[in-house]
């Protein structure tokens, strides 16, 4: 993976798990130890998630780039699809206290965006590649006068 995308996703990550590691605090003073258990499990999730499906989108815009928005869209529907997979497995689940998980999903899910979406628009990277050879003209493209 470039570096840009490792710098992308790790500027996500961090403060997703910072915000994870807030919301198990909190869920372990209000909710208990299973509060806490939940709320570091759904960060976990959203990382793996939200990291795994980076890491597919960058691969299949590199090497498939006309594929590129249509492989955004069905990753998105497959995260949530695997998102009910998960909720349907652990549903009645005494793991973790489910408020909690919920709680920290959400938050931690719109903290990854976020912070995604602050590191796309902070990094340089070219979306246009510049010609390899220096000496040639460009062509005109354009009616001539």
């Amino acid at each position: 993976m470039p570096s840009n995308d490792v710098r992308i996703v790790l500027q996500a990550a961090v403060p997703t798990a910072a915000v994870g590691a807030i919301a198990a605090v909190v869920s372990g003073v209000v909710a208990g130890g299973k509060g806490a258990v939940g709320a570091i499990v759904a960060t976990l999730v959203v990382i793996l998630f939200m990291g795994i499906g980076m890491v597919v989108l960058q691969r299949t815009a590199k090497s498939l780039p006309h594929l590129f928005q249509a492989m955004g869209l069905l990753l998105y529907a497959t995260q949530i699809l695997l998102l009910f997979v998960f909720l349907a497995v652990f549903k009645n689940t005494t793991l973790f206290h489910p408020k909690a998980f919920a709680f920290t999903l959400l938050a931690a899910t719109l903290v990854w965006i976020a912070a995604q979406t602050r590191a796309h628009m902070k990094s340089k990277i070219l979306y246009v590649e510049p010609d390899s050879s220096t000496g040639s003209k460009p062509e005109k493209t354009g009616p001539s006068t």
